[in-house]
C-alpha cells in the first residue's frame, strides 16, 4: 500500500494481506438505491431528481458515509449476505489488480495518454457517466474515477507508520471517513491506486458514492 511520491498521508509503503473478500464490480448504481429507498422510505439524496444525476446506470451520488452503511444494512438483510463497505486495503487491492506499485488502474500511463480515459473523460462532464467505461485487469470498473467512493475506515493522515499487517481497518475513531478513487468534479479526474482522501461521514458531496464488498 501506498506511494513513495504521492503525498505525505500516502507514506511509507507498506505491505499487507487481506483475506479473501467480493467486491461490487461497478459502484452501487441509482437503479440499486431506487430499490433501497423504496423498500426503506429512506430519504432522497441531494440531486435526485436533477437531470445530470438521474440516469438509472449512473453511480448514485451525494450520499453520506451513513446512507452507504444503511444501504449495505438493508443489502444484507435482504439477501442473506453480510454486506460491507470495503476497507482502504480492500479498494487499494482491487484497484491495482495484483500489480504491486501501479499508479493507476489501467497501469502507469499518466491520463492524458491513455486512450480509453481521453475517450469517456476527455470532454466536459457535469456529473458522474453511466457506468461501463473501460475494466481493469480484474474487471472492475471506475476504481479510479466517475465518483469517490467511502470506505469503512477512520482516516489518520499518519495511519500507515503503525498499520497493521494484516486486514487493516484503519484507526478506532476520527472525525473523517476515508476514500478512495477519483471523481467527474476534479480537473484530472482520475485518482491513484494510493491516493486517499476523506471528508467527514455526514456530508453529501455531489461526486461521492460507493461500492459493497462483502467476505468470502
Amino acid at each position: 500500500m501506498g506511494c513513495e511520491q504521492g503525498r505525505d498521508e500516502e507514506r511509507p509503503v507498506h505491505r499487507v494481506r487481506v483475506d479473501d473478500f467480493l467486491l461490487g464490480v461497478y459502484p452501487v448504481r441509482n437503479l440499486d438505491y431506487r430499490q433501497f429507498l423504496e423498500a426503506t422510505g429512506h430519504p432522497l439524496p441531494p440531486f435526485w431528481n436533477h437531470a445530470e444525476f438521474s440516469h438509472p446506470e449512473q453511480p448514485v451520488a451525494a450520499v453520506s458515509w451513513f446512507d452507504a452503511v444503511e444501504y449495505c444494512e438493508w443489502l444484507s438483510g435482504a439477501s442473506g449476505k453480510r454486506y460491507r463497505l470495503p476497507t482502504e486495503a480492500e479498494w487499494e487491492r482491487a484497484a491495482r489488480a495484483g500489480r504491486v506499485g501501479a499508479l493507476y488502474t489501467w497501469g502507469d500511463e499518466p491520463p492524458h495518454a491513455y486512450r480509453p480515459y481521453l475517450d469517456r473523460w476527455g470532454g466536459d462532464v457535469k456529473g458522474p457517466l453511466p457506468v461501463g467505461g473501460a475494466p481493469n485487469e480484474w474487471g472492475f470498473y471506475e476504481l479510479g474515477e466517475n465518483v469517490h467512493e467511502w470506505c469503512a475506515d477512520w482516516f489518520q493522515k499518519d495511519y500507515y507508520a503503525g498499520s497493521a499487517e494484516k486486514n487493516p481497518r484503519g484507526p478506532a475513531t476520527g472525525e473523517r471517513r476515508a476514500s478512495r478513487g477519483g471523481s467527474w468534479r476534479h480537473h484530472i479526474k482520475v485518482s491513484r491506486c494510493a491516493a486517499r482522501s476523506s471528508i467527514p461521514p455526514h456530508f453529501q458531496y455531489a461526486d461521492y458514492g460507493f461500492r459493497v464488498a462483502c467476505a468470502v
